[in-house]
């Protein structure tokens, strides 16, 4: 596959998350939420969560309003972590972050990250990564207690 129907194939999967998000909606009972802002482009969403009494993240949802990159990686984000422990959960943020703000062209293995792969691509805007990155960290505030993020803070 060249990288023209890969830039496609990318652009297609995070208009089918913006269309169809999944896991979109209050999530009652969770064990945390929070709210993420993007004051560049006006994005908000709110992150909820369940975990079990063993740390689990048993379910992932969101609610909010926001362009089409964020409202993708707020679907995609959901289905990457759910099911994960605390180290996995930790691990699957730590590697969104990166691949999407490092400097270093990542290696991306399709088989591995899935639809996470599509977002590589708003590396090559810089006014767009803070659309990508907001739902994964709205999600870690969600997961330890606090309230609101925004992208304004770092």
């Amino acid at each position: 596959m060249d990288d023209d129907d890969l830039s496609d194939l990318y652009q297609e999967i995070i208009l089918s998350h913006n269309k169809r998000p999944h896991n979109e909606g209050e999530l009652d009972p969770r064990s945390g939420e929070a709210e993420g802002y993007n004051p560049l482009c006006g994005d908000r969403i709110r992150v909820y969560v369940h975990k079990t009494d063993s740390g689990l993240l048993d379910a992932v949802t969101f609610t909010g309003e926001g362009c089409a990159i964020s409202r993708a990686a707020a679907s995609i984000m959901t289905d990457s972590v759910k099911n994960l422990d605390p180290a996995g959960v930790e691990a699957k943020i730590a590697e969104a972050l990166e691949m999407l703000t490092s400097k270093e062209e990542p290696e991306i293995d399709l088989t591995v990250i899935g639809d996470l792969a599509a977002l590589v691509g708003v590396r090559h805007f810089p006014a767009r990564i803070k659309c990508a990155t907001l739902a994964w960290h709205t999600l870690e505030s969600a997961l330890k207690g606090e309230g609101i993020v925004s992208t304004e803070e770092g």
